[in-house]
């Protein structure tokens, strides 16, 4: 009777030392992301993570906060980076402060294409992991959005039609654009855009249809004028420490994911640009062209920005735009 009780007491505690050890073999991750599920570069992020855990037979399991549930846009930069969270998605330029180099990602009228985008990216992608590993970040992946075009309540022909207006701006050098084009830059994520507008904070924006129809904005513009300014792009990145700490089998199967996610979200965003500007008509925005006129303007001030850039940057953005331009 005795022997039994000591088999049955012995298979308990194997089993407990089991269990044990698949609770603490298991890895839990928070990822804030400021974008609603809507955006395709949730959706992106959401077969990510999926992949991940697949792939580590659950071993590691990444909870998404969409929406800026968890931090503020502004905020995930320092989460990621002191360890409240361990990954994240973030605007490249909003970093702009931090270092030129993520400023380059919203220059606008340099890269205004899906194909002038993504060789910009490969020109300037080292330089930006330079950057983020001094921040403690790794780089794991980026998406960009459509390219960007102005939502306004009456027609733009002219620089000067925008003159006075309240424009939004998400970073430096948006707000910088807003400057030149003589607007009043206010900053306004992207959640808290149809709040701007309904309260007269922003009357104008210069952003991707994706944004346009998540904030649904025509309750309160009439006008969508397709100047494809540039392609703002999307990070994801990783505290180094957390990355480190992993199994080596683990990092490989996050870069791996990354890799695919990176390829799978270019491919979102060019069917997103199609979908989301129709969607614009299809609830009464007018979208139009621009014009010759009006695409001259903007190419200047495009080049009064890409000047000014070069010289903040220095070496390192010189020979990004070499890189790019050849």
């Amino acid at each position: 009777m005795r022997r039994l009780f000591r088999k049955v007491a012995l298979a308990t505690a194997v089993t407990s030392s089991i269990l044990a050890a698949s609770a603490q073999a298991e890895i839990r991750w928070d990822m804030p992301t400021p974008y609603v599920d809507s955006i395709h570069h949730t959706q992106n992020i959401r077969e990510f993570v999926k992949d991940i855990n697949t792939a580590s037979d659950g071993e590691l399991t990444i909870n998404v906060h969409s929406g800026g549930s968890l931090f503020k846009h502004k905020e995930i930069p320092r989460a990621v980076r002191s360890g409240q969270v361990q990954i994240g998605e973030m605007l490249i330029g909003i970093m702009g402060n931090q270092n030129p180099i993520f400023k380059l990602d919203n220059l606008p009228f340099l890269a205004t294409s899906f194909e002038q985008a993504e060789k910009l990216w490969k020109a300037s992608r080292p330089e930006v992991e330079k950057a983020l590993d001094k921040e403690g970040m790794k780089l794991l992946y980026s998406v960009p959005w459509p390219p960007q075009g102005i939502y306004s309540k009456d027609k733009i022909s002219d620089i000067k039609d925008l003159n006075s207006t309240k424009m939004r701006a998400y970073s430096a050098t948006t707000s910088r654009l807003a400057v030149l084009l003589g607007a009043s830059p206010t900053t306004v994520q992207t959640v808290e855009v149809p709040q701007a507008f309904s309260t007269g904070i922003i009357d104008t924006m210069i952003t991707s249809p994706s944004t346009g129809v998540s904030s649904q904005a025509w309750d309160y513009v009439n006008n969508y004028t397709d100047v494809q300014a540039w392609l703002p792009k999307n990070m994801v990145v990783v505290n180094k420490s957390a990355f480190r700490r992993l199994p080596k089998e683990i990092q490989n199967n996050i870069m791996e994911a990354a890799k695919n996610a990176e390829q799978r979200g270019w491919d979102k965003a060019r069917k997103e640009t199609v979908q989301k500007t129709a969607e614009l008509t299809t609830n009464g925005i007018s979208v139009a062209l621009p014009t010759e006129h009006l695409m001259e303007q903007l190419n200047q001030v495009g080049a009064t920005m890409t000047s000014e850039w070069l010289k903040e940057s220095g070496k390192a953005g010189q020979q990004v735009i070499s890189a790019y331009k050849q």
